[in-house]
């Protein structure tokens, strides 16, 4: 169907109660297309097709827009992977000073090269691990997001210490993110969080429940944390 992706985006934003311009309308479309080539060979994603992606990632990633205010803020996408959530918000929120961090070096190249088509300032694509983070980079955001990337209790010690103190740290997370959170409560706290608000929300279009989990950064984190991923995995917060 001809604009598939863009009367399920317009329609999905509508309902998200989030605005969406004609220049974003078009660079979601060039997202689409350059993802769908490099997948070919990259293996970026298991969601192909416009329906899909339009659901499945953009309007899922647009909807974490609703909760906290991105606007004029230093944004960091932790794992970014293919550009999820973060790129998404770059498109919708162009005006975002936006950092997506991912481990494996063709990953980053992808991004920097698709921020690059899409004419993008202030986007910077990183090559580095979130427990081994860049100078600067500590406690240097005011919101951190991340997609899928761990579990709750590692996603925080990977991701918190990225957040300003009065920062957010925002966990997309499945329907089942119950068992996480009880487990996470301990970590977050040694982090210098607090978890502030717990969220489900519906990708508009489809049946499918998401939930997004916001913790406020109330203090500093230790400088013990990040530890290194070999002692994360062994022996977690």
């Amino acid at each position: 169907m001809a604009n598939e992706l863009e009367s399920i985006l317009t329609e999905g934003f509508a309902a998200l109660g989030l605005s969406l311009d004609g220049e974003a309308l078009a660079r979601f479309r060039r997202y689409y297309e350059i993802l769908s080539e490099k997948n070919r060979v990259m293996n970026l994603t298991a969601i192909e097709g416009e329906a899909d992606s339009a659901r499945l990632h953009f309007l899922d990633c647009a909807a974490l827009l609703n909760f906290t205010d991105f606007t004029a803020k230093r944004v960091i996408d932790v794992g970014s992977g293919a550009g999820f959530p973060g790129l998404v918000l770059k498109i919708a929120r162009p005006e975002t000073d936006l950092t997506l961090l991912d481990s494996l070096d063709k990953r980053v190249k992808f991004l920097r090269e698709t921020g690059a088509d899409l004419g993008f300032e202030g986007l910077r694509c990183v090559h580095a691990r979130a427990e081994e983070p860049p100078e600067g980079f500590r406690q240097g955001f005011d919101i951190v997001v991340s997609r899928a990337v761990a579990r709750l209790n590692v996603l925080c010690e990977l991701c918190l210490p990225f957040a300003k103190t009065g920062g957010v740290f925002l966990a997309m997370k499945g329907p089942g993110a119950a068992e996480e959170l009880s487990e996470a409560k301990k970590a977050v706290r040694l982090l210098g969080g607090q978890i502030e608000h717990v969220e489900e929300y519906r990708i508009p279009g489809t049946d499918l429940q998401r939930i997004v989990i916001r913790i406020r950064k109330v203090s500093d984190t230790p400088a013990r944390y990040p530890r290194r991923w070999a002692q994360i995995k062994k022996a977690p917060l």
